[in-house]
C-alpha cells in the first residue's frame, strides 16, 4: 500500500482532475490534500466531493510547509508527492511500487507526457528538444511528482524552505538509486504562453541556483549539455534545439538576476494551463 500527498494552493480549477486520477488507484491506501493558504474553494471541493480524502486546511501559503504537515498523516509507504495540476495514468501507483522493488529504487517517478496541443509554436519547439534530453526521461525530472520509499525518506529531515523541493529531494540520491518507471505516466499541461514558460523555467533554474548556493544535498555533477545538444543541432530537430538554447539563455539570465534579490522573490506561477 502507498500514500499520496497533494499540496494545493488555490487549485480549484485543476484539483478534480488530479484526484480523479488518484481515487481509484490500486494500492493507494491514503490520499492527503494539503491545502495551504487557499482563498478559493479548493478546500470545499475536496471535502464535499472526495469524502475519503484527508483534507488539511493550512493557513500558511507554503508548499514545503504543506508537505511537512501532510507527512504527519502518512499511513503507508512509498509516498507519492504529487502536484495538484497533474494527473497520473490508470494503474500507475501499482506499477511504480512494483518497479521500485524490481529496480531497487529509493526515488522514482512516472514518465512525463507533456501536452503541448494548446501551446504556441515556440513553446512546442522548446519541449520537442527538452524531452529528447536523456536526463529528462531517466532522472525523475519534469514529472511534477516524485515517489520516495521509506528507506529513502530517511535521507533528509523536514523539507526546508526552498524553491525547488523536487530538486532538493533529488539531490539526496545517486543516479543508480532513482529513475522513471516505464509504463506509468504523468500527464502535464504545458504553458499556453511564452511568458508562462519563461516564468516556470526561470523558477526551476533559480531553485537549482539556491540549492547549490546553500550546499543542500549531495555534490553531483550537472548534466553534460556539451555532449547532448550537438547531437540535436545536427539532426532534423535542429530548429527545436536552437529555440531550446535561446530559451535556456533567457532562463539563466533571469534566474541569476532574481537570485541577487532572493529575499524578495515572488513565486512565479503558470496560470495559462489552468
Amino acid at each position: 500500500m502507498a500514500t499520496a500527498i497533494v499540496p494545493a494552493h488555490n487549485e480549484s480549477s485543476v484539483i478534480r482532475r488530479c484526484l480523479d486520477s488518484l481515487i481509484s488507484q490500486e494500492g493507494l491506501d491514503t490520499i492527503i490534500v494539503a491545502c495551504n493558504g487557499c482563498s478559493d474553494d479548493t478546500v470545499d471541493i475536496v471535502r464535499r466531493e472526495y469524502p475519503t480524502v484527508v483534507c488539511l486546511d493550512i493557513a500558511k501559503p507554503s508548499k514545503v510547509n504543506a508537505l511537512n504537515e501532510a507527512e504527519k498523516h502518512i499511513t503507508s509507504w512509498p509516498v507519492f508527492y504529487i502536484d495538484a495540476d497533474i494527473a497520473i495514468s490508470e494503474g500507475a501507483v501499482k506499477q511504480i511500487c512494483e518497479g521500485m522493488k524490481e529496480q531497487n529504487l529509493l526515488l522514482a517517478a512516472p514518465e512525463p507526457q507533456i501536452d503541448t496541443s494548446q501551446s504556441p509554436w515556440l513553446v512546442r519547439r522548446f519541449y520537442d528538444a527538452w524531452l529528447r534530453l536523456p536526463y529528462i526521461r531517466e532522472g525523475v525530472i519534469a514529472t511534477c511528482t516524485f515517489v520516495i520509499s521509506e528507506e529513502g525518506r530517511k535521507r533528509f529531515g523536514e523539507f526546508p524552505d526552498v524553491i525547488a523541493d523536487d530538486g532538493y529531494v533529488r539531490s539526496h540520491f545517486y543516479d543508480h538509486e532513482l529513475g522513471n518507471v516505464p509504463g506509468a505516466t504523468v500527464y502535464v499541461a504545458a504553458p499556453r504562453t511564452v511568458q508562462s514558460l519563461i516564468k516556470i523555467k526561470t523558477r526551476a533554474r533559480l531553485g537549482n541556483i539556491e540549492l547549490k548556493a546553500r550546499k543542500l544535498g549531495y555534490d553531483k555533477p550537472a548534466p553534460d549539455y556539451g555532449s547532448i545538444l550537438p547531437s540535436l543541432l545536427f539532426s532534423r530537430h535542429w530548429l527545436s534545439a536552437v529555440v531550446y538554447i535561446g530559451f535556456v539563455t533567457v532562463f539563466r539570465l533571469r534566474a541569476r538576476k532574481q537570485f541577487q534579490n532572493l529575499d524578495n522573490y515572488e513565486w512565479e506561477v503558470d496560470h495559462s494551463s489552468r
